[in-house]
């Protein structure tokens, strides 16, 4: 069977520059083995690659470092000063810390070390177009409108979010964004970003909750060669990759006292020590954080320091919830099911019955905009008949909402969503499903008419 992803509409133009056309043939056969189809042309040196992207629209290079004449780290560095819209992975068989941090600085989004695996590639590859496409969806849109920073919403919360993103991207200031989990925060950080005159230079985002702490201090500041089991080489950490750009640190709460206080070192100093290390290292770096917890109240109870959260608290944007947001709603669900569709390779958008809509309206969506875009995603693929009914929403949420006194439906209405259920279950079986429903098949035509068609 054909993936639903080669169905969809070829959308990245891929350029391989490799001096080996045995690493080159490689790429191009792990690339074809992937789950999306790209357009990938290949080259041995710099100098053709330059050529290429002169001549036709380059989305993604893929570019190894050492190549005999000129380098890779050369066409990174033209790349960004001439197509910034050209997203970089960078590939090399000579790692070290040096090259690492150079490649990234001067534009390489992604660093792979051979040898890599099949799965690195991809996860590289998919992080890469995403950002591709996140920066486009910043570039296009408008402020303060729907679709505002790549942000879905036109409700005056909203508005009042994209107000402040305006007024804080033109500056250096520390910034924190709170909201629910499932908001929209690192959203919000990369329009800060990408509306700042940092945008060219990296943003790296990390879990601050998904790393313990050792691991988590690691990652941030780098390490050196033999300070833990298992360095067994010098690293750069997500502080220097980040050099002249945005560091975003979210669920920043849940970070140990120790790490609160390094935390504060960079804010105050703009230095940090690598682990193992006793060499400051300095670092031009623009931090936005993110919580979904109670940070005042963090502080009151001593778990979170309270110099930290006013180093971080310099600006503060708070991200309303879903429930909180009127019709946006709608605006999410029509902007999902598009993309869904058409990621799916479906040929129809499916129709949202008006029980449905309601449902939705008055569901409390504890998982705000992430909850709405696995459900969106779950109904865009098993709409039957080009047609959502209430059926179709998971248990939980009928339940839920149907327990709230607004909700009124008629009989007729029930019993019309029952039958298309019924019907829908045996594949349209009208014989099958007048008898799970105890009638005979002239009863049941008779009903169809009466009901508006799912066609």
């Amino acid at each position: 069977m054909q993936s639903r992803n080669n169905m969809s509409k070829q959308e990245e133009t891929i350029l391989l520059v490799d001096d080996s056309a045995e690493a080159l043939e490689l790429l191009r056969r792990n690339i074809a083995g992937f789950d999306k189809t790209f357009n990938v042309h290949a080259v041995t040196n710099v100098s053709d690659a330059i050529d290429t992207l002169k001549k036709i629209p380059v989305d993604i290079v893929i570019t190894d470092l050492r190549m005999p004449e000129v380098n890779g780290i050369h066409l990174v560095k033209y790349i960004r000063d001439h197509h910034r819209e050209t997203e970089v992975l960078v590939v090399t068989g000579f790692p070290s810390i040096d090259t690492a941090v150079e490649s990234i600085r001067y534009g390489a989004e992604e660093y792979l070390t051979k040898p890599y695996t099949d799965k690195e590639l991809e996860a590289a590859l998919q992080k890469v177009t995403g950002k591709l496409r996140t920066r486009r969806s910043f570039s296009k849109s408008k402020p303060a409108t729907g679709n505002a920073f790549g942000i879905i919403g036109e409700s005056q919360p909203m508005r009042q979010v994209f107000s402040l993103v305006e007024k804080v991207a033109t500056t250096n200031a520390t910034v924190l964004v709170t909201g629910e989990s499932g908001t929209g925060k690192e959203l919000v950080a990369r329009a800060i970003h990408y509306r700042s005159a940092r945008a060219s230079q990296p943003f790296i985002a990390i879990n601050c909750a998904a790393l313990p702490g050792e691991l988590l201090e690691s990652e941030l500041f780098g390490h050196m060669k033999g300070a833990f089991t298992g360095a067994n080489e010098t690293r750069a950490g997500f502080f220097q990759m980040a050099d002249k750009g945005t560091i975003f640190l979210d669920e920043i709460g849940s970070t140990s006292p120790s790490m609160q206080a390094k935390l504060l070192r960079v804010l105050q100093e703009k230095e940090f020590y690598m682990v193992g290390g006793n060499k400051p290292i300095k670092a031009d770096v623009r931090v936005i954080s993110a919580a979904n917890v109670d940070l005042p109240a963090l502080v009151k109870k001593e778990t979170f320091r309270e110099d930290l959260y006013y180093r971080l608290n310099v600006f503060h944007i708070h991200i309303p919830p879903l429930r909180e947001r009127g019709d946006d709603l709608i605006l999410l669900i029509d902007h999902y099911v598009n993309r869904y569709v058409k990621e799916s390779g479906k040929t129809e958008v499916p129709v949202f019955s008006d029980d449905v809509i309601t449902v939705l309206r008055k569901y409390n969506w504890p998982g705000n905009v992430r909850e709405l875009q696995n459900l969106v995603y779950r109904l865009v693929l098993m709409a039957e008949n080009n047609r959502v009914l209430t059926s179709d929403l998971p248990p939980e949420m009928r339940f839920s909402v149907a327990h709230s006194p607004n909700i009124r439906r008629s009989l007729e209405e029930m019993e019309t969503e029952y039958i298309y259920a019924v019907l829908a279950s045996v594949r349209n079986n009208k014989s099958e499903a007048a008898k799970i429903l105890g009638i005979d098949r002239k009863t049941l035509r008779d009903k169809l008419k009466n009901v508006p068609s799912k066609k």
